[in-house]
């Protein structure tokens, strides 16, 4: 368990890396919500992207880790997170998955997934 925890939090600061070097500015990194977690709060110019983080043995099975109800709890957390941030509601927001391989590869699959995907959520 330790284990998985700490390549997590790699893989974590990889995808932290790759998106700063990639214009990106981190604005919340493991920022819990009354609905949920969100691994990465990221801006560019008017995008602010909700980033999952999924690292698995190869970038396929990365992909295919993110299952229909994280989505979903993802997809209600950004939107509790914005709503508690009413400033940055404006932006063009997006969930996107960065899925990375044991090896260190990396994919930002960018609106990997709706955010208004599930019911509304309360905060």
């Amino acid at each position: 368990m330790k284990r998985r925890r700490n390549s997590g939090r790699l893989a974590e600061f990889i995808a932290r890396m790759w998106l700063r070097l990639h214009g990106w500015r981190i604005i919340g990194q493991r920022v819990r919500t009354p609905v949920g977690e969100l691994d990465i709060i990221a801006r560019r110019g008017r995008q602010i992207a909700f980033v999952e983080v999924k690292q698995r043995r190869t970038l396929e099975e990365a992909t295919q880790a993110l299952l229909p109800q994280q989505r979903r709890r993802i997809g209600r957390a950004a939107r509790c997170w914005l709503a508690q941030h009413p400033h940055l509601a404006q932006l063009d927001a997006s969930c996107d998955l960065i899925a990375v391989s044991r090896r260190g590869l990396l994919r930002h699959y960018r609106n990997a997934f709706p955010a208004e995907q599930g019911a509304e959520s309360t905060c």
